[in-house]
């Protein structure tokens, strides 16, 4: 019989994502991902080599997925593209969960293929320098320190729903989204608009 690779592998990491946001790069089994997945687990191994490597692969793809789904290219509003962040981890909460495991697994040492995410979060830092530079954002604040603030803004609901739900009351979206959009604009503004 022979093998669909793009559908095996896409069913593997599917399998992969649901099974590393539920429980962690130390907590997964490769065997219930190809489980999962319908797969048998040498041909798990055979795709991917071992478990680092594959929580590697698909916090990569999921990061690209963002990337691609909310491209910080420039920065008319700020706080627009705080929101579509926000809509984004709202629609894949996994992400974020993802991200809260490689940091208990990595702690605040390096991770695999940081010099990829560094030249990736610095094109976004290059972009705020060019609207700060333009006068569109408010430049009293450091570009790296205004773009960590805007995606912890856009993310910290989906991170601590349960925080988010104690201090906000009843899961509202839409106030939600549209004082994380304040917010981001706030923040941005610059200085006497």
């Amino acid at each position: 019989m022979a093998w669909n690779t793009e559908e095996t592998r896409r069913r593997l990491l599917e399998a992969a994502v649901v099974e590393f946001a539920a429980h962690g790069l130390a907590g997964t089994r490769m065997e219930r991902i190809a489980a999962r997945a319908g797969i048998n687990k040498e041909r798990l191994y055979n795709y991917f080599g071992d478990k680092e490597r594959l929580f590697q692969t698909v916090l990569s793809d999921e990061l690209a997925k963002i990337a691609a789904a909310v491209p910080l290219t420039s920065l008319d509003d700020l706080g627009e593209h705080a929101g579509r962040c926000y809509d984004y981890h709202l629609a894949n909460p996994h992400l974020v969960r993802l991200l809260q495991w490689e940091a208990l697994a990595y702690g605040s040492g390096p991770v695999p293929d940081e010099e990829g995410r560094r030249t990736h979060y610095g094109r976004k830092v290059e972009a705020v320098r060019a609207a700060q530079g333009a006068g569109s954002v408010d430049d009293r604040l450091g570009a790296t320190e205004l773009l960590f603030m805007n995606m912890a803004l856009a993310s910290w609901w989906v991170a601590v729903p349960q925080v988010a739900r104690m201090v906000t009351g009843a899961e509202d979206h839409a106030a939600r989204r549209a004082a994380v959009v304040e917010a981001a604009r706030r923040m941005g503004r610059p200085a006497g608009r």
